[in-house]
């Protein structure tokens, strides 16, 4: 099909593919353009391509006038402006092919052009039948045809069931798969919500760099610089002294000095200069440095199991070996309750060693529960412990010395274990601490009637217990050898005491109205709060000749609770440290008045105390929410210094210790039976030069302090009973000078009682045969 222009049946619109163009060397822009147009296609080339492509070459709708074309070319333009429809058309004519190819002259072509354009009417399509190009071939190949055979189903219900009831029930769907179809929600990734509005913050920080520099000395040398005070000549001091202009200068400014010296705004006239010049600041670490820090920490699984940590106690003289006492942690009742389960397996003294700390490397056995126990200082293999039921223990480990010695050194004593089988090592390894068993006990009789909570050796060989053998009254010889009989010591019991072991007394007992918690000489804590000065030194009755204790000569009421640390400074033996329920205080001896330092009640119960053993002004509370309050003096008396967490629960014990100039530890135990050790820091560990002294003056400086707050109370009492005493002689007075009736009968009384004094004195003088006064009033 193809379509003829009118007014020009020569030229015939013709459309060319690709590939067409390629094979005739015609492609638009590239080998035909706007201004070279034409194109002269050989008619054979045409004729061959139409043979080679059939139906499917462009030149096959045109096929009958190709053939039927006189010429040998045909001629092809480049139609841009697609003037008869389509890109391309073909000339059909061999004079038309001329006059495009040799166009004639302007004038002629004008005007037949314009003749043309006269001529031209316009000319409806007329209809033509369809001519096939091979597009239906195309289309054919391409369609899609079904070769399955489509299979019919007819769907049917049965007629029985036709307007028959409904009946619907419940059913769980997770039974059925296949009776519900889930709609599970998805990511609609077509769907984005698109941010409109965002709030943002911007912060503009400076740029920091850090830099240094160092100073080169190239040339070292001495240099010395003596500096001397300028001062005045005889002449000229005498002139400034003399001096008008300065004696009224300082008559105008003295009173502005004055004030300003007592408000202390110029200077701290009480500031020493000197001292603080001398101030050390050396060490490693520096005064920021004032944390505790965790060295190590020790428990067991068997022996510390629902136990609590009664008592800590380092190793006088090995390094690295630290013993604890163990207590069950029940209440009173819950001890009654379970007193038979108790008896069967009593709590030990267990020895832990820095080398070793899962396995205990000695375990002493207690009668009782053992609330406290020392080290002797004369013999360090010697302890002494109290019980639950008021007995004192005794124990010797001078057999384990040796393998104490090892256990710090991490060996085992032995150098022929490095060959050994692994099983065997690790049976020796897993095998229980030796069990040392006490030497001597107290005699329940004589002993305390209830727990014994702190014990001392008291220096210079005197002992609160005594050590002698006790001489037994002399017994039959029958029976005498009955109980030789009887009585026979252990094989693995030391004989050290065996003299004490159940005949032990009491040197000297003194009887107190309350339970006594602590004792440091004069100074006696009770279970209440209570605090009493008292003296051991024992006095002698005139009548009787029989020695007893001096009744207690202060009692103060400073403690909210149970105080259970009573301690002496290490620094000063006359300063005394208790802490008690919710508060401590800091005594003096000798000063009778109250405590010199008596803190506010803190937020959590306080369990536990020590002094600093290197600093004289740092001490160390344990609390119950497991805290440790630091109290420096110097630096702060209102509240504590600083505050630092060790566990969870409340703590038990607190136990310093120095192992050399720089190295300081800190034992503390929870009551969860847990051991920590902790390593002080330098600044807590290592004092000032002057700090000392400085210590001392705050401390005397607290004493004037409470002479001068007792002086002020003695004359606010005088002038009470001055203030009273007047107001009753202006009641007394009535008007004209004559005395009242209460007056004179107080006269009368005063009188009388007078005159029984003197007759008692009279009379007792009679009786021991002295002479009668000289002279007597009698009113």
């Amino acid at each position: 099909m193809f379509f003829i222009i009118s007014g020009h049946p020569e030229i015939f619109p013709l459309v060319l593919t690709e590939k067409t163009q390629e094979i005739f060397n015609c492609r638009a822009d590239v080998d035909i353009t706007a201004e070279n147009p034409y194109k002269l296609v050989n008619k054979e080339d045409i004729i061959n391509d139409m043979k080679t492509r059939a139906a499917i070459s462009d030149f096959h709708p045109f096929k009958k006038i190709i053939l039927d074309y006189p010429g040998e070319e045909l001629l092809v333009v480049f139609d841009r402006e697609l003037t008869y429809g389509q890109l391309f058309y073909f000339v059909a004519t061999e004079e038309a092919k001329e006059a495009i190819l040799n166009p004639p002259e302007e004038e002629d072509d004008e005007g037949e052009f314009e003749g043309v354009q006269e001529e031209h009417v316009y000319r409806p399509p007329v209809q033509k039948p369809w001519v096939s190009l091979g597009s239906e071939k195309e289309i054919e190949e391409e369609s899609v045809k079904e070769t399955t055979r489509k299979i019919k189903y007819k769907i049917s219900r049965l007629h029985k069931e036709f307007g028959a009831r409904i009946k619907f029930h419940c059913r769980n769907a997770s039974t059925d798969k296949h009776g519900y179809v889930e709609c599970t929600s998805y990511q609609d990734k077509h769907f984005t919500i698109r941010q409109l509005e965002k709030h943002t913050g911007t912060q503009v920080v400076p740029q920091e760099r850090e830099a240094g520099t160092q100073t080169r000395w190239p040339y070292p040398k001495n240099a010395t610089t003596q500096y001397y005070p300028r001062t005045f000549s005889e002449e000229e001091r005498e002139k400034y002294l003399s001096s008008e202009v300065l004696k009224d200068f300082i008559n105008s400014v003295a009173l502005q000095v004055e004030v300003a010296l007592q408000q202390n705004e110029i200077m701290n006239v009480f500031f020493d200069d000197w001292k603080a010049l001398a101030e050390d600041e050396s060490g490693f670490a520096g005064k920021s440095d004032v944390f505790l820090k965790e060295y190590q920490s020790f428990t067991d699984l068997h022996y510390l199991k629902d136990r609590t940590v009664s008592c800590i106690c380092w190793h006088p003289t090995i390094f690295g070996i630290i013993a604890v006492a163990v207590t069950e942690r029940l209440s009173y009742e819950e001890r009654v309750q379970h007193s038979g389960k108790l008896l069967l397996w009593k709590a030990p003294i267990l020895f832990w060693s820095f080398a070793d700390p899962i396995h205990p490397q000695l375990m002493l056995e207690c009668p009782e529960d053992i609330y406290c126990f020392e080290f002797s200082p004369s013999n360090p293999n010697i302890i002494a412990g109290g019980c639950m039921n008021g007995q004192v223990v005794l124990w010797d480990i001078s057999e384990y010395e040796e393998r104490l010695q090892n256990a710090k050194s991490g060996g085992s004593g032995s150098t022929k274990t490095v060959n050994m089988p692994s099983f065997i090592l690790e049976q020796q390894v897993a095998k229980e601490p030796h069990l040392v068993r006490y030497c001597a006990v107290s005699s329940i009789e004589y002993g305390h009637k209830s727990v014994i909570t702190d014990i001392h050796w008291l220096p210079d060989t005197i002992y609160f217990w005594d050590l002698r053998a006790h001489r037994l009254p002399l017994q039959p010889s029958g029976e005498k050898k009955k109980e030789d009989k009887l009585v026979t010591a252990l094989p693995d019991v030391p004989t050290t005491f065996k003299h004490l072991d159940l005949t032990w007394r009491p040197l000297i007992k003194v009887n107190l109205f309350h339970l006594i918690m602590h004792f440091c000489y004069i100074l006696v804590t009770l279970q209440d709060g209570e605090i009493l000065c008292t003296d051991w030194k024992m006095e002698r009755d005139g009548d009787s000749g029989r020695l007893f204790n001096q009744k207690p000569s202060n009692v103060h009421i400073i403690h909210d609770g149970l105080v259970h640390t009573v301690q002496r400074s290490p620094f000063f033996k006359d300063i005394i440290l208790t802490i008690g329920g919710w508060n401590f205080a800091i005594w003096k001896e000798g000063i009778t008045s109250g405590p010199l330092l008596e803190s506010s009640c803190a937020a959590k119960r306080y369990t536990v105390g020590h002094w600093s053993l290197s600093r004289p002004g740092v001490f160390f509370i344990g609390r119950e929410d497991g805290n440790i309050d630091i109290w420096d003096l110097l630096e702060k008396t209102h509240e504590a210094s600083q505050t630092q967490n060790v566990c969870i629960t409340l703590i038990t014990c607190i136990k310093p210790w120095i192992y050399s100039s720089k190295q300081h530890f800190l034992a503390i135990s929870d009551d969860f039976g847990t051991l920590h050790i902790l390593e002080i820091s330098w600044s807590l560990s290592h004092p000032s030069s002057n700090e000392r002294s400085s210590v001392l003056h705050y401390f005397e400086r607290e004493v004037k302090h409470l002479e001068y707050a007792e002086q002020r109370w003695e004359f606010r009492e005088q002038e009470r009973v001055a203030l009273e005493h007047e107001k009753m002689m202006k009641k007394m007075k009535v008007i004209g000078g004559q005395r009242s009736r209460e007056l004179m009968e107080e006269q009368t009384n005063q009188d009388y009682a007078e005159y029984l004094e003197l007759e008692k004195n009279v009379l007792a003088r009679l009786l021991k045969g002295q002479e009668r006064p000289t002279s007597s009033k009698i009113i």
